[in-house]
């Protein structure tokens, strides 16, 4: 396995090797493809696993769509309610699912087989019931014991459906279940509640309608990201103004991609406002440091992006039950070799005394009924107690990891909690894990440490007195150096193009909050360096620098995709002057710029330097429009924008049309601080490969660029 900073680990067994090479072929032959993950979800109660749909919807098909009045519920039942079950039964499929699931081990058929024979008279040397009474009190206790793990679950589900939530009825908030919500209500969630249906935002108590999520129960993230409320109804912030919304939503069927959604609003006589994943509250999401949001219910229950990723909990079979029905099958055979064996031992010496043994009968028959008979005879060989042993040792071994004290996590007082008894071979099925850098090898905490301007490398992180530090920047422009009117152009880039959303505290300082960290940085790292980002609102967005302020109209966001690799905005200043601000990935910014440009490979020299020493780096670069030129591409962007089909297609055709001709301005290096303890996981990593389990660390973001 290969690790991007170089370092070589040899594999230990084949089996890695192999699973490599098989990795290795499906990377080449889906580059495109949808990316999936499973992960166990331990604070969910909902669902054990969520396969997260991270790739793109199929948008290029022609999808059905719905289109919901707001305000008006779905009482003729056209959509799903949003009740849910997670139990692995129901009154009608126990038997039958639990009886399938007992049966496919061969002990519990070996031992149905020896009390079938039983009951056949004259061939039993033991009682008929002798076989069959522990193995029916063995599928009782069994029984018993699936009954009370699904009781649990039924229980959960019971609480979840009658949790709790206020719905807008007649201009006034009306508690009602969570079972009872339907497509088009219009809801009030809390701080500290759980999202009980995906939800449209449509306003907030915080300025822009900005509402912060924790989607730790979707993704395994504790990090809060940001949503921002729909623009058309972010003043809509009593229950009477949002009773007096009028118009409808059109946005996509159901389906299982988690980052992607599509839709318009319509309010009036507006032309459309196009909708986005940024809109949308997920179920099992829960709201944090944010009083209170309204939205509109869109998808429930079963049909919520959530529940579309459950994973039905499978009849699965454990290595450790594999194991023992080979066991079971081979002592089978002993037992069948060994009756015939003695059969016919039996049948030679009968033969022999046959004068001396006249009262015995024997033919063909008689000899199949012995045969039998020293089956029965011999069919301890296997132990009836075997299943009993298993399930006794599984429920207690799930005692020991809920009293595992390195499976207790202090900061928010949560043992771990096994709610199955067979969790323990369930993990031990785990052959391969996969893990990227993030919350493994580093903290997900970045810090700006560097740049490149005209030419010029700016860094915080080197022993070289001599050698330009970031703060220089301040200084070179109150200077009036001869690279001040590049200083000035780059820091006014870092602190307009970006979709950060500021918090003024009480002491007057601000704080940022982004849905990428990478962003947070930059802003907060200009703003040391006194260019400062105060104020945005869904039109403007406004820095100060030496106590002056700027605002620029922000007339555009185009938003960073993983096929894009970049992202852009185009403000306008108080001068009427247009421009496209772009900030991406190297390897896209440099062939969209103008040709001949001086300076590119000195950048690209300086980004190789940043690349290793393990800073992240992204390229600036910009360009002026004219009034006509912009219109005239506003036009098909908003057409773009407004697309209920291949919206992402044709928003990124769009964007390549304008995302032409740039300027490169410079570039950034961005630290993400590595874990406290890394020696810690270095020796669960060695851990994991001495049980023989195939770990590999995929510190990317992109498919076609993982290195194994």
């Amino acid at each position: 396995m290969e690790f991007l900073d170089g370092v070589k680990l040899k594999p230990r067994h084949s089996r890695f090797e192999r699973f490599r090479r098989r990795v290795r072929k499906l990377l080449s032959q889906s580059k495109a493809a949808t990316a999936t993950e499973t992960i166990p979800l331990f604070d969910s109660h909902e669902q054990q696993q969520v396969k997260l749909g991270k790739g793109k919807s199929t948008n290029s098909l022609s999808r059905p769509h719905r289109d919901v009045v707001i305000g008006e519920p779905d009482v003729q039942g056209r959509f799903a309610g949003n009740q849910i079950s997670t139990g692995k039964y129901n009154f009608f499929t126990f038997i039958p699912r639990f009886l399938f699931e007992q049966f496919r081990k061969y002990a519990n058929i070996f031992f149905l087989f020896i009390s079938c024979l039983q009951q056949i008279p004259g061939v039993s040397p033991t009682g008929r019931y002798t076989t069959v009474v522990p193995l029916v009190f063995i599928l009782i206790l069994s029984a018993l014991k699936e009954l009370v793990e699904d009781i649990k679950r039924h229980t959960e589900d019971s609480k979840v459906n009658n949790s709790k939530v206020l719905v807008l009825k007649n201009k006034q908030w009306v508690t009602v279940k969570w079972r009872d919500l339907k497509v088009g209500d219009m809801i009030k969630l809390t701080d500290g509640s759980l999202i009980p249906a995906d939800t449209l935002l449509l306003s907030s108590s915080e300025p822009q309608a900005i509402a912060y999520i924790q989607t730790a129960n979707l993704d395994g993230e504790t990090n809060l990201k940001i949503r921002k409320g729909v623009s058309l109804t972010a003043n809509a912030l009593t229950a009477a103004q949002l009773a007096d919304l009028k118009g409808h939503v059109e946005y996509e069927a159901p389906n299982r991609y988690l980052y992607d959604f599509i839709g318009t609003i319509y309010l009036g006589d507006h032309p459309g406002l196009p909708l986005g994943p940024s809109e949308l509250l997920l179920r099992g999401s829960k709201l944090q440091n944010t009083s209170w949001v309204f939205g509109l219910v869109i998808y429930t229950g079963e049909e919520s992006k959530l529940r579309l990723n459950s994973v039905k909990t499978p009849l699965k079979r454990s290595h450790v039950e594999k194991l023992t029905n080979i066991q079971i099958l081979l002592l089978f055979g002993t037992l069948l070799l060994l009756s015939i064996l003695t059969s016919v031992a039996n049948f030679l010496w009968n033969s022999k005394n046959e004068k001396g043994t006249w009262y015995f009968e024997w033919d063909v028959s008689s000899f199949m009924l012995q045969f039998l008979t020293y089956v029965i005879l011999y069919n301890n060989l296997i132990p009836i107690s075997l299943q009993v042993t298993l399930e006794f040792v599984k429920f207690v071994q799930a005692f020991y990891i809920n009293w595992d004290e390195d499976m207790y996590y202090k900061e928010i007082d949560c043992p771990a909690v096994a709610r199955t008894s067979n969790l323990n071979e369930e993990l031990g099925q785990i052959k391969h894990l996969f893990s990227d850098k993030t919350g493994t090898l580093t903290r997900n905490v970045m810090e700006f440490k560097g740049c490149t301007v005209n030419g010029t490398v700016y860094r915080d992180d080197v022993s070289n007195d001599d050698s330009l530090r970031l703060r220089d920047l301040k200084d070179r422009v109150g200077e009036k150096h001869e690279d001040a009117k590049k200083i000035q152009e780059f820091m006014k880039f870092l602190a307009v193009c970006h979709t950060v959303v500021p918090e003024r505290k009480d002491n007057g300082e601000y704080v940022y909050q982004a849905s990428s960290p990478d962003e947070a940085a930059l802003v907060s790292g200009v703003q040391k360096l006194g260019w400062q980002f105060t104020e945005r609102t869904p039109d403007t967005v406004t820095i100060k620098q030496n106590g002056k302020d700027e605002t620029y109209d922000l007339l555009n966001v185009i938003d960073f995709t993983s096929d894009r690799k970049r992202m852009s905005v185009i403000v306008k200043d108080r001068k009427g002057v247009i421009k496209l601000m772009c900030k991406g990935a190297d390897s896209v910014i440099f062939e969209r710029l103008k040709p001949n440009q001086p300076g590119v490979r000195e950048i690209e020299s300086h980004l190789q330097d940043f690349a290793q020493v393990g800073l992240r780096t992204l390229c600036l670069a910009q360009r002026v429009l004219t009034s006509s030129e912009y219109e005239e591409w506003n036009t098909k962007f908003h057409e773009a924008s407004c697309a209920l089909n291949n919206r992402e297609g044709l928003v990124s055709e769009a964007a390549e049309l304008i995302e032409q001709e740039l300027t490169l301005i410079g570039a950034t290096a961005i630290e993400d601080k590595l874990q406290e303890v890394i020696s810690l996981h270095y020796s669960s990593s060695v851990t994991c490969f001495k049980l023989g389990l195939s770990v590999l660390f995929i510190p990317v973001i992109f498919m076609h660029t993982v290195i194994l």
